[in-house]
């Protein structure tokens, strides 16, 4: 029985099974003391080494997708902003979208949780088996500036085209000069009804213009694309980071009484 005990422990090793061979003695044990059928004791393993080897791949897309911190929708504070709908952000994490390569705008000032809401849809995507990368639009434009210098752009380009979602942040809170604007539109338009994109911005598409050089060309074409196949979810309200500081306002104000 030692003899075979060891060889099973070396074919488990060799296979790369590790719940099962942490796990199929106990469970042997347990098996004998409930009475489970062969079958009962074979579905407990091999949902075991399932679950285990399905968790490490989610752990490894999630490092793949490079989130700045990891957000979940649980976390969202829904009492924070004057107006949100939250029917339809709960629906976008069904995640039908991706299935019809469709976008997602989170559309808002500062501070109202857009990047909280679009990492956690990447984080759901994620957990649901996709591949997701999180990108900061102005950083998406200097690593592919820098990579044509090097003559390398395609290379660079296909590590934006390559997820199943691609997330940029911060559209439109810094402007774009012309040659930014035709990258970002390489981007866009060649992910076009291939792959989605979960964008936030803080500006209205009627502004759009000014992120983009004031080019109403390409402002257009990014537009025409981006907004075909997608929803919009806009987000209204005061910055949940200056929460604390209105507050402290609002008390002093209380509290000084008039004439002073």
């Amino acid at each position: 029985m030692n003899t075979t005990s060891s060889l099973l422990q070396q074919q488990l090793d060799y296979l790369k099974l590790p719940f099962l061979k942490a796990h199929n003695a106990p469970l042997a044990q347990q098996a004998a003391q409930q009475s489970w059928t062969h079958l009962d004791y074979l579905e407990r393993l091999i949902d075991g080494q399932y679950q285990q080897r399905r968790q490490h791949l989610v752990e490894l897309r999630i490092g793949t997708a490079r989130f700045p911190v990891l957000k979940t929708l649980e976390q969202f504070h829904w009492d924070w902003p004057r107006k949100i709908n939250r029917l339809q952000v709960q629906n976008l994490f069904r995640l039908e979208f991706l299935a019809q390569q469709a976008n997602v705008i989170f559309l808002g000032t500062v501070g109202l949780g857009k990047t909280h809401l679009a990492i956690a849809l990447g984080y759901a995507a994620c957990s649901e088996g996709h591949s997701v990368l999180f990108a900061n639009a102005i950083d998406v434009i200097n690593q592919l500036t820098a990579a044509q210098k090097k003559s390398a752009l395609k290379s660079e380009l296909k590590k934006y085209l390559r997820p199943q979602l691609l997330i940029l942040d911060e559209v439109g809170y810094l402007p774009i000069d012309q040659h930014g604007a035709d990258l970002l539109f390489q981007v866009i338009s060649q992910r076009y009804e291939r792959g989605s994109i979960v964008l936030t911005t803080n500006k209205p598409f009627k502004q759009w213009a000014s992120i983009f050089n004031n080019d109403s060309t390409i402002t257009s074409a990014v537009l025409d694309r981006l907004l075909h196949h997608a929803e919009t979810v806009v987000i209204e309200g005061t910055s949940y980071r200056m929460k604390d500081q209105t507050k402290a306002d609002s008390e002093a104000l209380q509290t000084s009484g008039p004439g002073s």
